[in-house]
């Protein structure tokens, strides 16, 4: 009897002890870039919690730079969801109504900034309780690119690679060859399933064909294909030579354009030097007036010395021997100057010889 009183009693003080409980056990949620993460939190209340109801969800950033921030709050039959910047239009409760015993939120178009802890908390004074749920967002493998690395000839060696733009670690690969709709198994690709380049040595023409590229990792997958054609291969040698001549073509052009160019200024400095030449090789215009001074002091010298008996003979060939320039320029002239314009030339140079004579002491008739 004392016994059975004994477990009454431990029986009611339990009732009078239990309060407010999450019934959501820590979890962690992995999810695509861009999906809907679905982060549960519910809760029990007992007759002993008559506070008011209060629901928070606070974010603790993966690098564990920042300190933990509220994204959704409710309060006073409110709710405050623009706490934090990054989650803000993003983060809802799920549940119209929270007093039901669900705080759940959902976060949509997850980005890779939100991972991290989230901690749902839910106060009814007296009752307190709290849940943490681990949230990782992976990228899921795209932008496959597939293509033979080397030469696609028999009896060569080349590689095929598979290259995701983007995915999220660890990244699982799978080669399978194509044909007629069909998947065929073949030898060397089921030993290479892992690794995103398959090494081909002293390829066959078996070899061709429709490849197609699986990239996996845990959140989706991706594929791209790949038409590999092994033909015999082409003349090497006439493609060398082919090179060798065309080079040397060039070559050949280059040469003749600077060869060109070296004889044009040669020509061009040749052409200067001769101009110049010329233009130091002209002699100063000569002065009329210094010319027939010369002359006449000449005359005037050689006749001083002739006696009056010869000087008629004398004077009557140095006339004929006078150099005037007027009569050099009228032989060179392809024109005749008029005569009477010589006859006043040679009466008025005459008459010049004349008056020096006579300053002599000599007449001249």
């Amino acid at each position: 009897m004392a016994l059975l009183l004994r477990v009454a009693l431990l029986c009611g003080v339990a009732d009078l002890t239990r309060s407010l409980s999450i019934t959501t056990p820590e979890q962690m949620i992995e999810k695509a870039k861009g999906e809907t993460a679905y982060l549960p939190c519910k809760f029990t209340l007992s007759p002993g919690d008559q506070g008011p109801l209060d629901i928070e969800w606070l974010l603790s950033p993966a690098d564990n730079q920042k300190v933990d921030q509220v994204i959704i709050l409710y309060s006073g039959d409110k709710i405050y969801d623009d706490y934090y910047a990054d989650l803000k239009g993003r983060v809802h409760f799920t549940s119209s109504d929270l007093t039901s015993g669900d705080a759940s939120i959902n976060i949509t178009n997850l980005q890779l900034s939100d991972i991290g802890t989230y901690q749902c908390k839910v106060k009814k004074a007296p009752g307190v309780g709290n849940k943490k749920i681990h949230l990782t967002v992976l990228v899921k493998p795209s932008g496959i690119r597939c293509y033979v690395d080397g030469s696609e000839e028999i009896g060569s060696d080349f590689k095929l690679k598979c290259e995701p733009k983007e995915g999220s670690l660890p990244l699982q690969y799978e080669w399978q060859k194509l044909s007629n709709s069909q998947k065929m198994s073949t030898p060397w690709l089921s030993e290479m399933t892992s690794s995103p380049i398959i090494s081909i040595k002293n390829a066959t023409a078996e070899y061709s064909g429709t490849y197609s590229c699986t990239v996996k990792n845990r959140v989706g997958s991706d594929q791209c294909l790949l038409l590999l054609n092994v033909v015999p291969p082409s003349n090497r040698a006439a493609t060398i030579a082919g090179a060798i001549i065309g080079t040397l073509l060039a070559l050949l052009l280059i040469g003749l354009i600077i060869f060109c160019c070296r004889k044009k200024r040669r020509e061009e400095k040749y052409e200067k030097e001769v101009h110049h030449d010329i233009r130091e090789d002209v002699p100063p215009p000569k002065s009329r007036t210094s010319t027939a001074r010369s002359y006449m002091g000449s005359n005037h010298s050689s006749l001083g010395s002739m006696s009056p008996s010869n000087m008629e003979g004398y004077s009557k060939a140095q006339y004929n021997q006078v150099p005037s320039e007027d009569f050099e320029r009228a032989s060179q002239s392809p024109t005749l100057a008029p005569a009477k314009d010589s006859t006043k030339k040679i009466r008025r140079m005459l008459n010049e010889f004349k008056y020096a004579y006579k300053t002599d002491g000599i007449t001249v008739v």
